[in-house]
C-alpha cells in the first residue's frame, strides 16, 4: 500500500487528485466545528455515548457532539438512497424504467434521492433537535419556539446537502467514493477520542502501569488480527470460468469473470446503520409525552443496538442488505445479456435463462456468507460492549472497522488502476 501511495504521488495528475480529496476533507472537518446558532452544544455532553448520537457522529465525523452545522451529515442521503433503491424493485414503474436508460435514467434518480434527501433532512433535524431538547436534564435550544426549530432545521438541512455535494465533488474530481470517504474520515478523526475514553474508563484509577501498557498491546494485536480477517474476506474472489465460441483479442483459454465473496462489501452495514438511527431520531420527538408509554418503550427497545432485540434487528438488516445489494451490484440478467454479446459462456451452462440462474444460485450462496462475516464483525463488538457494560459508541466498532477496511481497499484499487491505465496510455504512445 505504501509503495503504491509513493509511486501515485510522483504522478502530477493522481497527485492533484489526493490532494483534492484531503482540501475537501479538511473543508468537512472543519465546519464539523461551527455549531449551529441558538444550541447549548454543552447540553450534549451528558447524552454524548447513546446509541444514536454514535451512530449519527459515524456519519457526521462527530459533527453532532458539537451540534455543528453537518451534524446531520449524510445519514438523510443515505436513508434516501435506500428508499429509492428499493422503489426500483418493480414498486415504482417510472423508477423501474429509468433504472434501464443508463446514465440519463441515474440522473433521474439522483435528482429523486436528493430532493427525498432534503425532506428527510428536514424532518430528522427539527426531530432530533425538538427530542434532544425535550429530556428534562437538557436544554439544548436557548429560545425554543417554532421559528427556531424551522430555522435549526433549514440550517442542518443546508448542511446535509453541503456535506452530500462535497461528497460528489470528492467522487468526480477526487479519488474514491466521495459519501464513503467522507464517512471513513469523520471514524478516522474520532479514533483518538475513542482511545482515551477506553483508557479513562479502564484505567482511570489504576494504580499499577504496567496493567494499561499491557491491555494497549492486547487491544492492537486484536486490532491487528480483525483487521487481517477483514482484509482477506473482502479481497476473496469466486471465479467463475468464461469460455468463448470465437477467438477474441487478449481472451485466453483460462478465462474467468471474478465475483467477490463478498459482493456488497461495506454498503449493507452503512445501510443498516442509517435505517436504524432514523426511527430513532423520530422516536425522540415523542420522548417529552410519550416517554412511559408503553409503545414508546417498545420501540426504543427494538431501534437500540444496546439491547438484544435491537442487535437482532441490526443485524438482520445487515443480511438484508447484504443480499438486496448483491443483486443491485451484479444484475444477473444484464451479466447474461453481456456475455452473450461478447460471445462467451459459462461451461456446462446454457446461454440466456439458465446462465441468468446460476449466476443468481451463486449470488445467494456468496451473500449468505458475505452477509454471516459482516454479522459477525458487526454484532460481536456490540455484545462485548453490553457484556462488559462499555460505551455504546465502542460496541459500533466493528462497524466503523468494516467501513474504514472497505473503502481503503476500494481506494487502493482505484489508484492502482489509475497507474495501471498510465502505464497503458504511455506504451501505446511510445
Amino acid at each position: 500500500m505504501l509503495k503504491t501511495m509513493k509511486n501515485a504521488l510522483a504522478v502530477k495528475e493522481i497527485r492533484n487528485k489526493i490532494l483534492f480529496t484531503l482540501g475537501v476533507l479538511i473543508v468537512f472537518r472543519l465546519g464539523t466545528y461551527i455549531t449551529v446558532p441558538g444550541i447549548n452544544a454543552q447540553a450534549l455532553s451528558s447524552v454524548a455515548s447513546s446509541g444514536l448520537i454514535s451512530i449519527l457522529n459515524t456519519f457526521s465525523g462527530g459533527g453532532l457532539t458539537n451540534y455543528s452545522i453537518l451534524a446531520m451529515g449524510v445519514s438523510p442521503y443515505i436513508t434516501a438512497q435506500i428508499v429509492v433503491q428499493l422503489l426500483q424493485m418493480d414498486i415504482v414503474p417510472r423508477f423501474v424504467e429509468w433504472s434501464k436508460q443508463g446514465e440519463v435514467g441515474r440522473r433521474k434518480l439522483n435528482q429523486v434521492t436528493r430532493y427525498l434527501t432534503i425532506v428527510l433532512a428536514f424532518v430528522q433535524s427539527i426531530g432530533i433537535t425538538a427530542g434532544f431538547n425535550a429530556l428534562s436534564s437538557l436544554n439544548l435550544v436557548t429560545n425554543p419556539g417554532i421559528k427556531t426549530y424551522i430555522s435549526i432545521g433549514i440550517i442542518l438541512t443546508g448542511g446535509t446537502m453541503f456535506t452530500t455535494w462535497l461528497g460528489d465533488m470528492i467522487t468526480e474530481r477526487g479519488l474514491g467514493n466521495g459519501i464513503s470517504m467522507i464517512i471513513m474520515a469523520g471514524i478516522l478523526a474520532r479514533i483518538p477520542t475513542g482511545i482515551y475514553q477506553i483508557y479513562t474508563e479502564q484505567f482511570g484509577s489504576a494504580s499499577q502501569i504496567w496493567q494499561p501498557i499491557l491491555y494497549v498491546v492486547i487491544l492492537i494485536l486484536v486490532i491487528l488480527i480483525i483487521v487481517t480477517f477483514v482484509t482477506y474476506v473482502q479481497q476473496a474472489n469466486y471465479k467463475i470460468p468464461i469460455q468463448y465460441t470465437r477467438r477474441l483479442a487478449g481472451a485466453s483459454e483460462n478465462s474467468y469473470l471474478p465475483l467477490k465473496v463478498n459482493v456488497a462489501g461495506v454498503i449493507p452495514v452503512i445501510f443498516a446503520s442509517s435505517f436504524i438511527a432514523t426511527p430513532q431520531t423520530i422516536l425522540l420527538a415523542f420522548t417529552a409525552n410519550h416517554s412511559e408509554d408503553t409503545w414508546y418503550q417498545v420501540m426504543t427497545n427494538i431501534f437500540s443496538t444496546s439491547t438484544v432485540a435491537g442487535m437482532t434487528l441490526y443485524t438482520v438488516l445487515i443480511v438484508l442488505f447484504t443480499f438486496f445489494y448483491a443483486f443491485v451490484q451484479v444484475n444477473p440478467e444484464k451479466l447474461s445479456e453481456n456475455l452473450q454479446k461478447q460471445g462467451s459462456y459459462i461451461p456446462s451452462v446454457w446461454p440466456g435463462l439458465e446462465t441468468q440462474k446460476y449466476v443468481s444460485r451463486l449470488l445467494i450462496r456468496l451473500s449468505s456468507v458475505g452477509s454471516l462475516f459482516l454479522g459477525l464483525v458487526s454484532l460481536i463488538p456490540l455484545v462485548a460492549s453490553a457484556v462488559w457494560g462499555l460505551d455504546e459508541s465502542i460496541g459500533l466498532g466493528g462497524t466503523s472497522l468494516l467501513i474504514v477496511v472497505g473503502v481503503t481497499l476500494e481506494t487502493m484499487r482505484q489508484l492502482e488502476g489509475m497507474m495501471m491505465k498510465r502505464e497503458y496510455v504511455g506504451f501505446i504512445r511510445e
